[in-house]
């Protein structure tokens, strides 16, 4: 699909995964600081609260595509296109989420998505997958929009998706050491981190997996 991708301009090579981003576990990482001040991590904790139950989530939720555009005026090898989950990653999230990215490809003049990812239920579902058919066979008979080409990665292989390195330093990046972060100021450094536009959740009123 690398190659595929290489030979033609007008098609875009995406990487996805969805990820968790804490508020109260860290991330290893090592430091240098003055030897009379050294980093210390103080170990967070969430209060229950009824009353705002988003200042009682422990995580934030983020559906992301590593995009890699081999067209010569790409104005950056490699990009990352983020939106975070109003709750968890589920089918009828993920088909918000894939039409987004065609959106974006189609903004970009391309006619095509590659797109590689894992297996988890939310993107090998029937719900998904017959969205990801409907979308290509509206596509092919309109002559408009993005066709979707997916490639399932082997099951239990993340060091295939080249897009898991950027977790392990964008966590390091966005670490708060000495007082725990709201679900907003974590998400505000999240998106500064990987320079990417601060956008609504995707959301579902009705979960299906």
């Amino acid at each position: 699909m690398i190659r595929l991708a290489q030979r033609h301009p007008d098609w875009l090579l995406g990487f996805q995964d969805a990820v968790w981003w804490s508020r109260v576990s860290f991330p290893a990482l090592h430091s240098w600081t003055d030897a009379d001040h050294p980093l210390q991590l103080v170990e967070q904790t969430v209060a229950p609260s009824k009353s705002d139950p988003d200042a009682a989530r422990k995580a934030l939720a983020c559906y992301a595509l590593l995009v890699r555009d081999y067209a010569p005026a790409a104005p950056t090898p490699d990009a990352i296109w983020l939106r975070f989950v109003a709750g968890r990653p589920v089918s009828g999230v993920t088909t918000q989420y894939l039409a987004w990215c065609c959106e974006r490809a189609a903004a970009l003049g391309k006619t095509a998505l590659l797109l590689v990812w894992d297996n988890p239920s939310w993107h090998i579902s029937k719900a998904v997958r017959r969205w990801i058919g409907d979308h290509n066979h509206r596509v092919k008979h309109t002559g408009l929009g993005v066709r979707l080409v997916v490639c399932q990665l082997p099951v239990k292989s993340p060091w295939l998706n080249p897009i898991e390195p950027k977790w392990v330093h964008g966590k390091r990046a966005v670490v708060e050491p000495g007082r725990l972060l709201s679900l907003g100021e974590r998400e505000t450094r999240v998106c500064a981190s990987y320079r990417c536009e601060q956008l609504p959740h995707l959301t579902i009123t009705e979960e299906v997996a």
